[in-house]
């Protein structure tokens, strides 16, 4: 072993007693990788779990609603324009996404217990999912429908009359797209109040 007293030793003293100037140098430079691998693992993570094959990688999405949304123009249509489960579910912003995934995973939670694991359970517990999202959707203004649909990007003229006539009196009354729109993609659960039905 060196003697640490020998002279033209200095790695060795700086090695059994460094500075503070290169130990904050290293943690700096630590933390520096480590938040980047973390932010990659994460982010990775938030876009894995925005993909259909994620959703649909239980059957109670997959037997239930997904089989629903199949039937819908959302999934197909003439121009071939598809909208998956996370540009209805999911906000793009950053912000309200981690806040939406984080009260999702109350809905894995649902699934970990047991409490929506059979067709059965899911229906008993559908109407209260949909009046969580519907609430959502409501206090959020339907952001995520305005992604693709929006008042001013509607051709009124290509429009039947009724359809032109709801969305006039809905953008002068302050609506959103959920208060008219419930069971577009989904159908709409058994036990609906009457005003949801409209």
């Amino acid at each position: 072993m060196p003697d640490p007293n020998a002279s033209g030793n200095g790695l060795w003293r700086v090695l059994r007693r460094p500075s503070a100037k290169y130990s904050l140098l290293t943690l700096l430079a630590a933390g520096f990788i480590g938040g980047i691998v973390f932010w990659g693992g994460f982010n990775t993570a938030m876009e894995a779990t925005n993909t259909l094959e994620f959703c649909i990688s239980c059957h109670e999405m997959r037997d239930t609603v997904y089989q629903e949304y199949k039937q819908t123009i959302h999934f197909q249509n003439r121009t071939g324009v598809r909208a998956i489960c996370s540009d209805c579910h999911v906000p793009k912003d950053w912000v309200h996404k981690v806040a939406r995934k984080i009260q999702a995973s109350q809905e894995l939670y649902g699934k970990l217990v047991g409490s929506i694991d059979t067709p059965e359970k899911f229906e008993a517990k559908r109407l209260e999912l949909a009046q969580n999202e519907w609430k959502r959707m409501k206090g959020s203004d339907s952001r995520e429908c305005r992604n693709c649909h929006s008042f001013e990007g509607m051709s009124a003229e290509m429009q039947k009359p009724r359809a032109r006539k709801q969305h006039e009196l809905a953008q002068r009354d302050g609506e959103t797209c959920i208060d008219c729109h419930k069971g577009i993609a989904h159908e709409k659960p058994k036990g609906m109040a009457e005003d949801d039905e409209d």
